[in-house]
Protein backbone atom coordinates (compact mmCIF):
# COMPACT_ATOMS: atom_id res chain seq x y z
CA UNK A 1 0.00 0.00 0.00
CA UNK A 2 1.91 3.15 -1.32
CA UNK A 3 1.12 6.89 -0.67
CA UNK A 4 3.67 8.95 -2.59
CA UNK A 5 6.80 7.79 -1.52
CA UNK A 6 5.15 6.21 1.81
CA UNK A 7 4.69 2.26 2.05
CA UNK A 8 2.89 0.32 4.82
CA UNK A 9 4.53 -3.00 5.92
CA UNK A 10 3.77 -5.53 8.27
CA UNK A 11 6.06 -6.12 10.55
CA UNK A 12 7.35 -9.57 12.43
CA UNK A 13 9.37 -10.69 15.17
CA UNK A 14 12.10 -10.92 12.62
CA UNK A 15 12.14 -7.24 12.52
CA UNK A 16 12.40 -7.47 16.41
CA UNK A 17 15.53 -4.96 16.81
CA UNK A 18 15.07 -2.62 14.23
CA UNK A 19 11.40 -2.03 16.37
CA UNK A 20 13.08 -1.98 19.32
CA UNK A 21 15.49 0.97 18.55
CA UNK A 22 12.89 2.89 16.69
CA UNK A 23 10.64 2.54 19.58
CA UNK A 24 13.67 3.70 22.34
CA UNK A 25 14.28 6.55 19.73
CA UNK A 26 10.78 8.16 20.59
CA UNK A 27 9.61 6.94 23.49
CA UNK A 28 12.81 7.71 25.15
CA UNK A 29 12.76 11.65 24.50
CA UNK A 30 10.74 14.43 24.73
CA UNK A 31 7.86 14.36 25.79
CA UNK A 32 7.62 10.87 27.29
CA UNK A 33 11.23 10.30 28.04
CA UNK A 34 10.23 6.68 29.74
CA UNK A 35 13.83 4.99 30.62
CA UNK A 36 13.88 2.44 28.61
CA UNK A 37 18.05 1.36 29.56
CA UNK A 38 17.14 -2.47 31.07
CA UNK A 39 17.38 -4.25 28.13
CA UNK A 40 15.64 -7.27 29.24
CA UNK A 41 12.76 -5.24 30.18
CA UNK A 42 12.39 -3.44 26.89
CA UNK A 43 12.83 -6.98 24.81
CA UNK A 44 10.13 -8.29 27.07
CA UNK A 45 7.76 -5.10 26.71
CA UNK A 46 8.20 -5.16 22.93
CA UNK A 47 8.01 -9.22 22.96
CA UNK A 48 4.41 -9.10 24.81
CA UNK A 49 3.48 -6.97 21.98
CA UNK A 50 4.49 -8.21 18.80
CA UNK A 51 4.76 -12.03 19.62
CA UNK A 52 1.05 -12.92 20.17
CA UNK A 53 -1.06 -15.25 17.88
CA UNK A 54 -2.87 -11.79 17.19
CA UNK A 55 -0.53 -9.49 17.16
CA UNK A 56 -0.53 -6.76 14.44
CA UNK A 57 2.93 -4.92 13.72
CA UNK A 58 2.83 -2.39 11.50
CA UNK A 59 5.16 0.45 9.84
CA UNK A 60 5.00 3.32 7.41
CA UNK A 61 8.34 3.36 5.71
CA UNK A 62 9.85 6.30 3.31
CA UNK A 63 11.78 4.29 0.71
CA UNK A 64 13.71 1.75 3.13
CA UNK A 65 13.63 4.34 5.98
CA UNK A 66 11.17 3.80 8.92
CA UNK A 67 9.04 6.66 9.59
CA UNK A 68 6.40 5.35 11.79
CA UNK A 69 4.99 2.37 14.13
CA UNK A 70 1.99 0.89 15.41
CA UNK A 71 2.12 -2.24 17.54
CA UNK A 72 -1.00 -4.26 19.14
CA UNK A 73 -3.28 -7.00 18.55
CA UNK A 74 -6.39 -8.18 16.97
CA UNK A 75 -9.39 -8.70 19.28
CA UNK A 76 -12.98 -9.99 18.55
CA UNK A 77 -15.87 -7.95 20.43
CA UNK A 78 -19.34 -8.77 19.89
CA UNK A 79 -19.61 -5.21 18.54
CA UNK A 80 -17.06 -6.32 15.76
CA UNK A 81 -13.24 -7.14 15.32
CA UNK A 82 -11.15 -4.36 16.57
CA UNK A 83 -7.65 -3.04 16.60
CA UNK A 84 -6.35 -2.18 19.87
CA UNK A 85 -3.24 -0.10 19.72
CA UNK A 86 -0.84 -0.56 22.35
CA UNK A 87 2.19 1.66 20.85
CA UNK A 88 1.53 4.44 17.89
CA UNK A 89 4.88 6.61 17.08
CA UNK A 90 6.44 8.53 14.62
CA UNK A 91 9.87 9.43 13.96
CA UNK A 92 11.15 12.15 16.08
CA UNK A 93 12.34 14.54 13.12
CA UNK A 94 8.96 13.99 11.02
CA UNK A 95 6.79 14.53 14.07
CA UNK A 96 4.42 17.60 13.37
CA UNK A 97 4.26 17.99 9.96
CA UNK A 98 1.15 15.57 9.43
CA UNK A 99 2.75 12.47 8.89
CA UNK A 100 0.94 10.85 11.91
CA UNK A 101 -2.28 11.82 10.39
CA UNK A 102 -1.57 9.86 6.74
CA UNK A 103 -0.02 6.79 9.10
CA UNK A 104 -3.99 6.64 10.81
CA UNK A 105 -5.39 7.04 7.38
CA UNK A 106 -3.31 4.16 5.97
CA UNK A 107 -3.80 1.88 9.16
CA UNK A 108 -7.34 2.72 9.02
CA UNK A 109 -7.51 1.49 5.11
CA UNK A 110 -5.70 -1.74 5.78
CA UNK A 111 -7.54 -2.42 8.51
CA UNK A 112 -11.08 -2.06 6.95
CA UNK A 113 -9.55 -4.50 4.05
CA UNK A 114 -8.73 -7.18 6.73
CA UNK A 115 -12.09 -6.87 7.86
CA UNK A 116 -11.81 -4.83 11.16
CA UNK A 117 -14.12 -2.37 12.16
CA UNK A 118 -12.30 -0.49 15.37
CA UNK A 119 -9.47 1.00 16.53
CA UNK A 120 -9.14 1.36 20.40
CA UNK A 121 -6.65 2.31 21.91
CA UNK A 122 -5.78 4.61 25.26
CA UNK A 123 -3.46 7.88 26.25
CA UNK A 124 -2.34 10.82 28.65
CA UNK A 125 -4.87 13.57 28.67
CA UNK A 126 -1.65 15.18 29.55
CA UNK A 127 0.21 14.24 26.53
CA UNK A 128 0.36 15.70 22.93
CA UNK A 129 -1.22 12.32 21.44
CA UNK A 130 -4.56 13.21 23.17
CA UNK A 131 -5.29 16.21 20.80
CA UNK A 132 -3.62 14.12 17.81
CA UNK A 133 -6.19 11.49 18.42
CA UNK A 134 -9.22 13.58 18.94
CA UNK A 135 -7.72 15.74 15.93
CA UNK A 136 -7.98 12.51 13.59
CA UNK A 137 -11.88 11.21 14.56
CA UNK A 138 -10.92 9.32 17.54
CA UNK A 139 -14.00 9.62 19.87
CA UNK A 140 -13.29 9.72 23.95
CA UNK A 141 -15.42 6.89 25.93
CA UNK A 142 -17.01 8.90 28.50
CA UNK A 143 -18.01 5.57 30.80
CA UNK A 144 -14.65 4.09 29.74
CA UNK A 145 -12.42 4.31 33.20
CA UNK A 146 -8.77 2.67 33.71
CA UNK A 147 -7.47 1.49 36.82
CA UNK A 148 -4.54 1.07 38.38
CA UNK A 149 -2.89 -0.32 41.64
CA UNK A 150 0.67 -0.86 42.66
CA UNK A 151 1.36 -4.08 44.35
CA UNK A 152 2.75 -5.03 47.58
CA UNK A 153 2.25 -1.60 48.78
CA UNK A 154 4.38 -0.70 51.72
CA UNK A 155 6.64 -3.87 53.27
CA UNK A 156 3.91 -5.68 53.97
CA UNK A 157 3.29 -9.07 52.94
CA UNK A 158 0.56 -11.79 52.30
CA UNK A 159 0.65 -15.05 52.38
CA UNK A 160 -1.81 -18.21 52.41
CA UNK A 161 -1.16 -20.94 54.57
CA UNK A 162 -2.18 -24.53 53.69
CA UNK A 163 -5.47 -24.15 55.57
CA UNK A 164 -6.19 -21.49 52.78
CA UNK A 165 -5.82 -18.54 56.23
CA UNK A 166 -3.81 -15.30 54.95
CA UNK A 167 -1.30 -14.31 57.53
CA UNK A 168 -0.09 -10.69 56.91
CA UNK A 169 3.57 -9.58 57.51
Amino acid sequence: MKIERLQLRELSIKEIDQIKSFFTNVFTNEPWNDDWSDGEQLHSYIMDLIGNRNSLVLALFEEEQMVGLTMGNIKHWYTGTEYYIDELCIKREEQGKGLGTQFLRVIEEYLVSKGVSQIFLQTERTMPAYEFYKKNGFCELNDHVSFYKECNNGSKSVSITEKGEEVIG
